[in-house]
């Protein structure tokens, strides 16, 4: 069996007291623990309705924002780095939120174990990490073989949305996704960017200064 490629490196970071206490006492309510064990999201969120996955939320603002504006999905966030699992706690004990649940664990894993064939509308990949240098391109997340992966957890006209703001990522992003056999893209090469991903304050910061931002959207096809 071929050993996997950690996309993350695990920069601990500083852990304000209210993270620290968001992940003592809010996680046991909102978060999921590992296991190798699939998931019955439905059972999870008490509720039929579309499910949307989430890897790599960051500090969590735009997943919860996501989440807030449309209340009639279920949204499942994966994240390794505990000050973001922390913060979105908070996000979500503040605005009250039923529909977002956070997985703290390495996404390959939660994929390949957790999640059912078919079980997903929707799947986010905001910003990743982009690696920018030549000899740890490997570790990328946009990888041919997890892209496989997520389009069997995809329920047929499913979609894939990826953005980043590195362009040479981007790139490689659409020829992986075009690649794919059992996706589509939804638009000539990269799509405008849809009015359910709000802009962060570091992507208006950035297309201030020029800076370009390219967002990828395919659909799982019907075969």
């Amino acid at each position: 069996m071929q050993h996997a490629i950690r996309s993350f490196v695990l920069r601990q970071g500083r852990l304000s007291n209210a993270q620290q206490r968001a992940c003592e006492t809010l996680l046991p309510r909102y978060g999921i623990p590992f296991s190798e064990n699939l998931l019955d999201l439905d059972h999870v969120f008490g509720r039929q309705a579309p499910k949307i996955l989430e890897i790599g939320f960051g500090m969590g603002e735009t997943t919860a924002t996501i989440a807030q504006n449309h209340p009639g999905n279920d949204y499942l966030g994966i994240e390794v780095h505990t000050p973001g699992v922390g913060s979105l706690l908070n996000r979500i004990d503040a605005l009250g939120l039923t529909n977002l649940r956070i997985i703290q664990h390495d996404a390959v894993a939660v994929i390949q174990h957790m999640l059912a064939a078919s079980s997903l509308n929707g799947i986010h990949i905001f910003f990743p990490d982009p690696w920018p240098k030549a000899r740890h391109h490997k570790r990328r997340l946009i990888q041919p073989a997890l892209i496989a992966n997520l389009c069997q957890r995809l329920k047929p006209g499913g979609y894939l949305h990826a953005a980043t703001d590195w362009e040479e990522y981007a790139i490689q992003m659409l020829a992986v996704f075009s690649h794919e056999p059992h996706l589509t893209n939804t638009a000539a090469d990269y799509a405008p960017r849809p009015a359910y991903r709000p802009l962060t304050k570091f992507e208006q910061r950035g297309l201030k200064l020029g800076h370009g931002v390219w967002d990828l959207i395919f659909r799982r096809n019907s075969d």
